[in-house]
């Protein structure tokens, strides 16, 4: 325990840009729930963030994650244009195992203990069905199901924004932000990623897949027989004539040992936490590959959860997500003219937002 207890600290606790407002470590022995709640920034307001259900190695890679994800979340928010700072919840365990009513109904009370410094919603291993059952104990829940007053599934708009990114990034690569004729390699093609298949294909594109589910692969196929199929990961970014890797599953994907093989000169995905390390998008950039910054371009979901709060209207959110298109080729133009890496600026911009909050 003192190594976790000691991480937490020294990343709760530092003086720079990342340290967090507040780390909840919680646990509900009837239910089995451990949990952690990670509030990075409320400068603009609310955190707000998914709930992650995930069978952790240990409790401080599940520590770990959550400050990862909370700060992204804060940098998310605010290019977005939302009035909201940055959270993240990750239960430790595996849902298709743990998952229970009791014990998203205990969830759901740790979040509202918090008395609205931290809003949920889903995230990788929970969906609507488990915000309505967290809803009943917490006030403070998004993406529920219309019929419990919310907006639904986020993966729509999340995967509306990748694709609106993607078309940004070709813009900047290739002067055209057209996709016909372009070849896009998806990583897991879950509940973002076969949203993502669809505008790709509308727009003219050829999509080569591959997921570890191979149900996922197979709703895919069922609908589209000539979208190529590859085994894993490794064989998709070797993939030949590859124009764009979009990384839709777990974060990391990006990492010493996938940018040097990777055929792709774009990198534009729905995943968080791409990088495995802030070096690799200098790696990246040497090899002349333009790194789409994650929590940019798939900001859509949260544009949607955000509504929700305020009584949801579909279009309305379309047209916000639509406008990471606009928010992607600044920040390229903004890496271009001070000559740092994409994610770089990414982050003076949000900092710049964040900052001039605190002093209002």
């Amino acid at each position: 325990m003192t190594d976790l207890t000691d991480g937490v600290l020294h990343t709760l606790f530092r003086s720079e840009q990342g340290g967090h407002e507040q780390v909840v470590l919680c646990q509900d022995r009837s239910s089995g729930l451990k949990a952690v709640i990670a509030i990075h920034s409320t400068a603009l307001g609310p955190a707000l963030g998914g709930t992650r259900f995930h069978p952790y190695g240990s409790e401080a890679e599940a520590v770990a994650d959550a400050l990862n994800l909370s700060r992204g979340m804060s940098y998310k928010n605010a290019l977005a244009g939302l009035d909201h700072g940055g959270g993240k919840a990750v239960i430790i365990g595996d849902p298709e195992q743990i998952k229970s009513e009791e014990l998203l109904l205990a969830y759901g009370r740790f979040v509202s203990s918090l008395g609205g410094r931290y809003v949920t919603a889903c995230d990788v291993g929970t969906y609507v069905e488990d915000m309505d059952v967290v809803a009943r104990t917490c006030a403070w829940t998004t993406g529920r199901s219309p019929e419990n007053g919310g907006a639904g599934d986020s993966s729509v708009l999340t995967a509306y924004g990748v694709f609106q990114g993607m078309r940004a990034s070709a813009r900047h690569q290739w002067g055209d932000p057209s996709l016909r004729g372009r070849t896009v390699g998806i990583a897991g093609v879950g509940k973002v990623g076969h949203h993502l298949v669809e505008h790709l294909l509308e727009a003219g594109a050829h999509v080569v897949i591959t997921d570890v589910r191979e149900e996922s692969v197979r709703r895919i196929t069922d609908r589209h027989p000539r979208v190529a199929v590859v085994a894993d990961t490794e064989a998709l970014i070797r993939t030949e004539g590859l124009d764009i890797y979009a990384p839709c599953a777990l974060g990391g994907a990006l990492n010493d040992t996938s940018v040097p093989v990777l055929t792709a000169t774009v990198v534009c995905g729905a995943a968080n936490n791409q990088l495995a390390h802030p070096g690799v998008e200098k790696d990246l950039a040497d090899r002349g590959i333009l790194y789409a910054p994650d929590y940019v371009v798939n900001a859509g979901g949260v544009i949607q959860v955000a509504d929700e709060l305020h009584g949801f209207d579909f279009e309305r959110c379309r047209a916000k997500a639509a406008k990471i298109f606009d928010t992607t080729l600044e920040i390229f133009a903004r890496a271009k003219e001070d000559g740092i890496p994409p994610a770089a600026a990414a982050d003076r911009i949000a900092e710049h937002r964040m900052a001039e909050a605190r002093h209002r």
